[in-house]
């Protein structure tokens, strides 16, 4: 309903190959494939203005760990984990407690296998809930009246009378803030919504760093070996946009823009990035409406001065192969 209000007609099962600024026309030329049964079908989008709202996560990260391909178990990625119910009674090895790593980790208790969680570094473990408050609405409120690093103390200090003391379970806690963590390295704190109580009870194991694999065993940094059946790799996602957009101005490697917030919004030639900042919904919605605003601004100046206005995306059908 909200696309068909705002008239919105998005192109679904495209994917997009390379984006350039084209010099001489001054347009982006976006170019996709369209796969449909064995045929594929190349289009070429020609468009005055480019956002780039493809996101932190756009492509999971899979770590080259030693003697990983010659486990011989299932090995997958948490973006394609569906239910712990295939995994009833086997012991699987979830690398990363991240908040996908505890919920995989959860999860498969539910369905009577047994999880071991590697932690490999720090982690920042709140209550999902401060005494039936949502810790998140918590977090806003107090942000409007205290600095950053104040809120930081008072959410460690209501986790620690929540949760009690997480350390003594093997998930020790940054030296930096949770909120000041999130906004300086993009690591969003775990919300616990009951892993850490099977953790306590033992029936979500944590174990340290990984050292090598080998055939349905895992050897840790500490020397220990475990015998598992499978592996989810809980080991996170991140920016594709270097793959596909050819600019090197704006964009760096890492696939983020170069500017700090709240800077990278914008770059040169009509290109724009949205979602990059680190800040989760308030932040992909403040490059938002920067972005709307400007281009529409770009709009009205050029309709005012009665220039050729031509149309602000063109798309058109390249080849069938």
């Amino acid at each position: 309903s909200y696309a068909k209000h705002f008239d919105i007609n998005p192109k679904f099962n495209e994917c997009v190959q390379s984006a350039r600024y084209d010099e001489t026309s001054g347009f982006w030329r976006v170019k996709t494939i369209v796969t449909s049964g064995s045929n594929k079908i190349e289009f070429e989008y020609i468009c005055r203005w480019l956002v780039v709202a493809t996101g932190e996560n756009a492509e999971r990260v899979v770590p080259d760990i030693q003697g990983l391909a010659e486990f011989g178990g299932e090995v997958i990625h948490a973006c394609e984990y569906k239910s712990g119910e295939k995994f009833q009674g086997q012991k699987v090895l979830v690398v990363g407690c991240g908040n996908s790593g505890m919920e995989v980790s959860l999860d498969l208790c539910n369905y009577n296998a047994s999880p071991s969680m590697v932690v490999r570094s720090s982690v920042h473990v709140l209550p999902r809930e401060v005494y039936g408050k949502s810790t998140f609405e918590l977090v806003v409120l107090m942000m409007k009246w205290l600095p950053l690093w104040l809120v930081d103390k008072l959410m460690l200090v209501l986790a620690w009378l929540v949760l009690g003391n997480v350390e003594k379970y093997g998930l020790k806690r940054p030296s930096m803030g949770p909120l000041e963590l999130k906004n300086t390295k993009g690591k969003t704190p775990v919300l616990d919504i009951g892993a850490l109580k099977k953790i306590k009870s033992g029936d979500i194991n944590v174990v340290p760093a990984i050292k090598r694999f080998s055939y349905r065993q895992v050897e840790l940094v500490n020397g220990e070996k475990l015998d598992i059946d499978s592996v989810v790799l809980a080991t996170g996602y991140r920016s594709n946009v270097p793959s596909w957009l050819q600019e090197g101005e704006f964009f760096g490697e890492n696939g983020y823009p170069k500017a700090p917030f709240p800077h990278g919004w914008k770059g040169n030639g009509g290109l724009y990035a949205v979602g990059f900042t680190r800040r989760g919904l308030s932040g992909a919605s403040s490059d938002a409406m920067r972005i709307a605003q400007d281009i529409g601004k770009l709009w009205k100046d050029e309709t005012k001065q009665h220039k050729k206005i031509t149309i602000a995306c063109h798309r058109q059908w390249i080849s069938q192969f």
